[in-house]
């Protein structure tokens, strides 16, 4: 009887504590990270601006296209794939990371906040991801890149609507000085 009990409670404990061991860790690297980038973000990121210092708004887009000013790429429900609309924009800030590789950028992906907070965690790092491989492949060091996943975290609209949460998911390009 006893070996039944101690069978049970070992089938019942082993799958709960080796998926709180996942999503903690996880979670708690995830939240961490988040934190650790957030306060170095207020500090030390120039959100919205990517590019060469050296080079005016204009200058940069005379060299590398008006794409470069489009730091966001955009995403659909559930999905991490770059759509063909954005590959332009990832193409001009390649060029640019190549021309300057002591340039260094932080890839920040989001989502909205429909799932669990761990899912949409690593739905974040997908989408980061995916523009970081998009990045390397076009010559981009992987020195250059460093990736953040805030999930659901930062919203850039607090909206429950479905426009609202399409405007949350997304992958930020911007520029570490």
């Amino acid at each position: 009887m006893k070996a039944s009990i101690v069978l049970k409670t070992l089938l019942i404990t082993l799958p709960i504590l080796f998926l709180g061991a996942c999503s903690t860790t996880a979670d708690s690297d995830a939240s961490k990270k988040a934190e650790s980038t957030q306060k170095k973000s207020e500090n030390n990121v120039e959100t919205g601006k990517l590019g060469s210092s050296k080079l005016s708004k204009e200058e940069k887009v005379k060299k590398y296209g008006d794409a470069i000013l489009n730091s966001t790429v955009w995403f659909n429900f559930d999905d991490a794939t770059i759509a063909p609309k954005y590959i332009k924009s990832l193409k001009a800030h390649a060029k640019e990371l190549v021309d300057n590789p002591k340039m260094k950028i932080t890839v920040q992906g989001y989502t909205d906040e429909q799932g669990t907070p761990e899912y949409n965690v690593a739905l974040s790092e997908r989408r980061a991801k995916a523009v970081s491989k998009y990045l390397r492949s076009n010559g981009v060091g992987s020195n250059q890149i460093k990736l953040v996943s805030y999930g659901e975290e930062k919203p850039l609209n607090k909206g429950h609507t479905k426009a609202a949460h399409a405007q949350n998911r997304r992958a930020k390009i911007v520029k570490r000085i």
